[in-house]
């Protein structure tokens, strides 16, 4: 599994909010509003300007304790808020925005309303979908898909060219995708820029290859994974231009696809929608909305027999 070293630095300043679910008495600092280290001035909470003075004391005395809790010492820049409504009516959802060596990373806890508690992890509301807020934020029309467009079962992969373990999932995908001829498999990119060199303009030739036939996009992105280990940031363009020619596309149009914007905003498009999912690492798949990331073909698999069961197919 690829991560941007960008998120994986910020990351580790966040991995606790992200834990296994914890209730957590807020015990407060000695000095209202202050951490062991932390000056009152480094604690205050701009985000909090518009709320009432009840729910500023509350966002100043949670940013305490946050950082009190995680060693979060004046150089860490802590944005709290604002405060939102949560799955428990007796706790505030609370925005967190921590900044380290001009890295951000973001996440979420919940305060009680009377500022007793904090918990982090996942909370939610038992009569809802848990997974219905993903799928709403999954756009499938204009992405390169196998399977029948009207299917119940939907497996979404967010996937980097140049990335191995997309390429190990690319294999596993060859023997599970015919044993589910009722599902839709739907490709999205997500070229980690940060640390795969090649991998945007791999994703912007498959994108042209798409935009002249759907079909070939496939050929081209076979190609491309078959070929991984002999693609290279010099030769990468070349290699784009005759896997299109391999796979019967216009070689003439398709290179002025490349050298164009048209493609890259699409990459871009899909970029900022599994970013907005809160995807950070490749392979990501979503099968209905739950996410396996890493893309593990076992889990992937139990994924599609629970949603066929479930959706009665």
């Amino acid at each position: 599994m690829h991560r941007p070293a960008v998120i994986l630095t910020a990351a580790i300043l966040l991995c606790a909010l992200s834990a296994p679910a914890q209730i957590t008495p807020a015990s407060k600092p000695s000095t209202p509003g202050q951490s062991a280290g932390v000056p009152e001035a480094a604690a205050a909470n701009p985000s909090g300007a518009s709320a009432t003075p009840e729910q500023a004391a509350l966002l100043k005395s949670t940013e305490a304790f946050l950082r009190n809790l995680f060693a979060w010492g004046p150089e860490t820049k802590v944005q709290l808020g604002p405060l939102q409504p949560s799955p428990a009516p007796d706790f505030y959802g609370v925005p967190v925005r921590v900044t380290t060596g001009g890295q951000t990373d973001g996440g979420m806890v919940y305060v009680s309303k009377d500022g007793k508690t904090v918990f982090r992890g996942d909370l939610f509301r038992t009569t809802d979908d848990p997974f219905a807020e993903d799928r709403a934020h999954i756009h499938l029309d204009g992405n390169p898909y196998k399977g029948p467009k009207d299917a119940k079962v939907v497996v979404v992969e967010f996937s980097d060219f140049q990335c191995p373990h997309c390429r190990q999932l690319y294999e596993a995908l060859k023997t599970i995708e015919p044993n589910y001829p009722q599902v839709r498999f739907v490709f999205k990119d997500f070229p980690l820029v940060e640390i795969h060199s090649w991998a945007e303009t791999a994703a912007v030739g498959a994108r042209c290859a798409y935009m002249q036939s759907p079909d070939a996009f496939w050929k081209v992105h076979d190609e491309i994974f078959d070929n991984q280990e002999i693609i290279s940031p010099e030769n990468v363009w070349q290699k784009m231009v005759d896997f299109a020619g391999d796979a019967g596309l216009d070689t003439n149009a398709f290179k002025t696809c490349l050298a164009s914007d048209e493609a890259k905003k699409a990459v871009g498009a899909n970029l900022d929608e599994g970013t907005a999912l809160g995807v950070n690492s490749t392979p990501t798949v979503y099968v209905n909305g739950r996410p396996d990331i890493g893309g593990d073909p076992a889990l992937l698999e139990h994924y599609i027999k629970f949603e066929m069961a479930l959706q009665g197919k």
